[in-house]
């Protein structure tokens, strides 16, 4: 497909005068565990691990999400697990991401730093599923579907953050029993489960899909990890499979409350560097650019954010760019890295079509300012409120317009005055 060039856009849009920016820091207070490693190895003990025979094997599902020393994590149960005599597996539990392939979910936890060399255990990416049976929910027959290798196990143990989802709200979101259900379950136990839950709701049918997955696999519990806005862990809990749905409400209202957000409800326009997975379900935080675009689940009330510009796609979602169909405008070398093969097996497998949508390409940065500032309507550079991060993880440093500034100064710091300039169109933030 081409796009236009700044030849053929440059004289639709007259050129707009860009308000000064402040770069600042964000950082409110938040609680870190002091010793994650040996927690994650005492927490393990929570899980009916004596049950098992020495020598048994023990599938450790690990998924694409960017957790905060995930890497260390996984060797730690991989360690665990050895000292007890068991012998750890790990298996990809992300059902389609990676383009819904062993290679790419093996490079997916590659980019993680989980490999084999690194963690000290077998990775079996294998996409075989067993289909466990069938569940009725809101009268939609739904089959339930799981990794061979994982139930060929003796025993499975998952390792996920809790954290509000993408999609939806309610008491169970991302965690265990998600990572359970749809991670586990693969290609078809993911499309399978968000296709019902699209239309009769999140929650019903993780509780219907999780009763059969615990009664036909050897489900053992899984070490849930909230982090703080710093994305650092702020709690590391062992869960047994019998606890996922009482533990999980509580975890979930802990990371909600501790959750990286913007200092701000209002902007009129939000620039987002990069999106990827690894941030990510959708990209970017659903829950920090409040938007969710899914049927039949209303976005949330705040933050309201006219417009977003997207720049990029991070390195470690390899070309996966579902979620730049949340922004309003992109530019080309955001398009370039798009691997449309992954972007549409995640989209199609999860139902959230819009999210993978292309918005307006404009070529360059300046374009895509210059593009964004003209359609806010009535653009003033004093009263514009803007805010520019990393990604919607990274938000303990930002630049933001004098405008917003007055409205954050308490919760926010000055550190440097800048100017944005272009570079053959690409931003540059230049010190006053």
């Amino acid at each position: 497909m081409e796009f236009p060039t700044r030849a053929h856009v440059d004289d639709l849009i007259d050129p707009q005068p860009l308000p000064p920016f402040v770069r600042v820091a964000y950082e409110p207070s938040a609680e870190t565990v002091s010793d994650p490693l040996e927690t994650i190895r005492s927490e393990l003990d929570e899980l009916p691990l004596d049950d098992l025979e020495p020598g048994s094997t023990v599938a450790v599902g690990v998924g694409s999400r960017g957790i905060h020393y995930l890497e260390a994590y996984v060797e730690e149960i991989v360690s665990a697990l050895k000292a007890r005599d068991l012998e750890p597996l790990v298996v990809p539990a992300m059902g389609s991401h990676g383009g819904a392939t062993p290679e790419g979910q093996l490079e997916l936890l590659e980019a993680l730093g989980v490999t084999e060399s690194s963690v000290g255990a077998p990775i079996d990416a294998d996409m075989a599923v067993d289909e466990l049976g069938e569940v009725t929910v809101g009268g939609t027959e739904t089959t339930v579907s799981f990794s061979s290798v994982a139930r060929e196990a003796d025993g499975v143990i998952v390792l996920n953050r809790v954290k509000p989802h993408t999609n939806f709200t309610g008491k169970l979101e991302s965690g265990l029993c998600k990572m359970s259900v749809v991670g586990l379950g693969k290609q078809p136990g993911a499309k399978s489960f968000h296709s019902t839950a699209i239309r009769h709701g999140y929650v019903e049918t993780m509780e219907a899909l999780l009763s059969v997955v615990r009664e036909e696999t050897p489900l053992l519990g899984g070490i849930a990890l909230v982090e703080n806005f710093d994305e650092e862990t702020a709690h590391i809990e062992g869960v047994s499979a019998s606890a996922f749905e009482q533990r999980e409400p509580e975890l979930l209202a802990r990371a909600r409350a501790e959750m990286a957000t913007l200092p701000t409800d209002d902007l009129d326009l939000l620039v987002v560097d990069e999106i990827g997975k690894e941030i990510s379900g959708a990209g970017m935080d659903t829950n920090v650019i409040g938007r969710y675009q899914v049927l039949n689940a209303p976005d949330p009330e705040t933050p309201a954010i006219d417009l977003i510009y997207a720049r990029g796609l991070t390195e470690s979602t390899k070309g996966n760019g579902n979620g730049i169909g949340l922004s309003d405008i992109t530019r080309r070398d955001a398009i370039e890295q798009l691997d449309l093969q992954k972007t549409y097996a995640n989209a199609l497998t999860s139902g959230s079509l819009s999210k993978a949508q292309l918005p307006v390409v404009a070529p360059d940065d300046e374009l895509a300012i210059r593009t964004a500032l003209s359609a806010l309507g009535g653009y003033d550079p004093e009263t514009v409120r803007v805010a520019w991060i990393e990604n919607t993880t990274e938000l303990s440093e930002m630049h933001v317009s004098p405008a917003l500034l007055e409205e954050i100064s308490e919760d926010v710091s000055v550190l440097e005055r800048e100017r944005l300039e272009f570079d053959d169109g690409t931003k540059a933030f230049v010190s006053e």
